[in-house]
């Protein structure tokens, strides 16, 4: 005899409003543990917390490579009669 068991199966499931109460306890053990949760509203799955992959987390700064040029000396401070152009 076979048994099939599908990940939804095994998937951890939490009602609405226990995610509202506890959203960022939950998004840590989603974290930890590397597993989805599933969130239902009167006992229908409406959506599904899952955890990242390392390689889609993109910081922001590098998501504007090639995208930025520095064109003159951005070190030195701004003269005095230049400023008044911001005023």
């Amino acid at each position: 005899m076979t048994i099939g068991i599908t990940a939804e199966a095994i998937m951890q499931t939490v009602a609405a409003g226990v995610f509202k109460a506890k959203c960022l306890a939950i998004m840590d053990e989603v974290q930890r543990k590397r597993e989805p949760v599933t969130i239902t509203k009167r006992g229908k799955a409406v959506a599904r917390l899952v955890p990242l992959e390392p390689e889609e987390v993109v910081p922001f700064l590098d998501t504007l490579k090639g995208k930025l040029r520095i064109i003159g000396d951005i070190e030195s401070p701004i003269p005095e009669e230049e400023w008044e152009i911001f005023k």
